[in-house]
């Protein structure tokens, strides 16, 4: 028999290719276009956009956060960065998948910089939790940066030791974030999709440091 902390222990923990959930091969199913803007999510893109996926703990209030970004031309939340193919929510929750909750953010590089996205990152949630996010155990909410371009993932990793130095100065610990290049990403369920639109009382754990991101642009350029 199991107990919590057993429970809890194998959450935060990655799970290995031998324990992963199987998945399944067929995409699960998902919603056509954006709630708030209409735009199809899995529509071809226009030129000149570049497209980033950051994890900062339950995605619901992190897509919100960057729906509502000017120069943001449209999200969607989804799992990557782990094991399990085509992943379900409840599936993901389990810790068994080693996916983590994501949102694709889709941007014009001219009407905002990469460095000012990595600044709302940083500032609006706790990078420094491992595999967790408040109140929010596992290993799906984990810290995470998947970079679509080196340039991204240079100007990730630098900005990540820019922040480093402000936390540090206000006592919080090592920076846990996952900054690698984009793996494959899987679109969550349509009710996941700018849930926050759909159920405007509906529960956001999305929580900054407190600690300001200064210098930022100068250390991701």
């Amino acid at each position: 028999m199991f107990s919590i902390s057993d429970l809890l222990n194998k959450k935060t923990t990655m799970p290995t290719a031998a324990n992963a959930l199987p998945g399944r091969e067929q995409p699960i199913p998902t919603a056509h276009n954006h709630y708030v803007s209409h735009i199809p999510l899995k529509g071809e893109l226009p030129e000149g956009l570049e497209t980033v996926y950051f994890g900062m703990g339950c995605f619901w209030g992190a897509e919100r956060l960057f729906w509502q970004t000017p120069g943001v031309y449209l999200t969607s939340v989804g799992y990557a960065g782990g094991i399990t193919p085509n992943p379900t929510y409840r599936e993901t929750c389990t810790g068994f998948t080693g996916q983590a909750e994501v949102v694709r953010v889709v941007y014009d590089p001219t009407k905002i910089t990469f460095p000012e996205l990595l600044k709302i990152f940083w500032e609006n949630h706790d990078p420094t939790q491992g595999m967790r996010q408040g109140n929010d155990v596992g290993t799906t909410y984990r810290s995470v940066i998947y970079a679509t371009t080196d340039a991204q993932l240079q100007a990730a990793i630098a900005s990540r030791t820019a922040y480093q130095q402000g936390l540090a100065a206000s006592r919080f610990g090592e920076i846990t974030t996952e900054i690698e290049p984009a793996p494959v990403f899987y679109f969550a369920e349509e009710e996941h999709q700018q849930y926050l639109a759909k159920n405007p009382g509906g529960y956001c754990a999305l929580r900054g440091t407190g600690v300001e991101c200064v210098g930022m642009a100068q250390a991701a350029e």
